[in-house]
């Protein structure tokens, strides 16, 4: 009976490993695992266009052809600047050191608005090295080493958006808050007083190369043009006296309006000029003839 048992036991032990055996080696398939690769590798959409080597807009301007003859590779091609952030493509541009030194804090440290740019997208109307040197050298002096000048001057050239050169037209307010006037469409435009060199395409900007830089108005120049309204309205109500006062103050205001624009920071004589204007009309239509 022992043997027997034993043998039996054995028997049994045999078939358990059997049945047990391929139990062990059937290990359960692997669920696959979220891949984060692809969510890596998609680029984020970019505030407005990014042209492509593959397509990238044809540039638009008198002087794009001589400026293609003269940079027609590297990292100032128009082929190359398209790729590049607004800054880099204002860098990388030999016609526009100047104005990238500027913006740049290169010329003077205290102005630095590249993040700014770059965050854009952003119409940047930006002044050739030779349209630097069309101003006046104190002018100029004074733009370079005074802060309180220059930024807003920056600022003025710049647009929030991404315009094309068929699209950028009107009155446009700037960063500064005052607005530029853009007339003309594709290859013949001007921005106020500026024609356009040449607009190309950059990553998040539209650059327009001008051969003008762009003075702001002065305060005492907007407040001189609602004065020559204001004075026109009133002297069509008033006496022949009157009217000879109005015709007074606007040539008055006129000519503050001329002075002021020869500097990029507010007149205080053409401020005060603007006041005596809007006041002028004032006290005279008061005054009634007796009875």
């Amino acid at each position: 009976m022992s043997t027997r048992s034993k043998t039996l036991g054995a028997a049994a032990a045999i078939a358990a490993i059997a049945v047990a055996v391929p139990t062990a080696y059937a290990e359960p398939t692997p669920s696959p695992e979220p891949s984060t690769t692809a969510a890596a590798s998609t680029p984020v959409s970019p505030a407005g266009p990014v042209p492509t080597s593959t397509k990238v807009p044809d540039p638009q301007g008198s002087g794009c052809d001589a400026y293609r003859k003269k940079v027609p590779t590297g990292a100032g091609s128009i082929d190359s600047m398209a790729l590049q952030t607004g800054s880099e493509a204002l860098a990388s541009n030999p016609d526009l050191s100047t104005f990238s030194g500027l913006i740049s804090g290169k010329i003077n440290p205290d102005i630095n608005i590249v993040n700014v740019l770059d965050g854009g997208p952003y119409v940047v109307f930006a002044p050739t090295n030779e349209a630097f040197a069309k101003l006046d050298p104190a002018t100029l002096a004074t733009l370079k080493s005074d802060p309180v000048v220059l930024l807003p001057t920056l600022f003025y050239h710049m647009v929030l958006g991404y315009l094309g050169p068929n699209d950028v037209q009107g009155k446009m307010p700037t960063q500064d808050g005052r607005s530029v006037n853009v007339v003309g469409k594709g290859s013949d435009i001007k921005v106020n007083d500026a024609k356009l060199v040449c607009a190309y395409t950059a990553h998040g900007a539209y650059i327009y190369m001008i051969d003008t830089v762009l003075t702001p108005p002065t305060p005492a120049a907007e407040a001189g043009a609602s004065t020559t309204s204001t004075s026109a309205t009133t002297s069509t109500s008033a006496t022949e006296t009157s009217a000879t006062s109005a015709t007074s103050s606007a040539a008055t205001t006129s000519a503050s309006e001329t002075l002021a624009s020869t500097s990029a920071s507010p007149s205080t004589t053409a401020a005060s000029a603007s006041e005596t204007a809007s006041a002028t009309p004032t006290t005279t239509t008061t005054a009634k003839p007796a009875a």
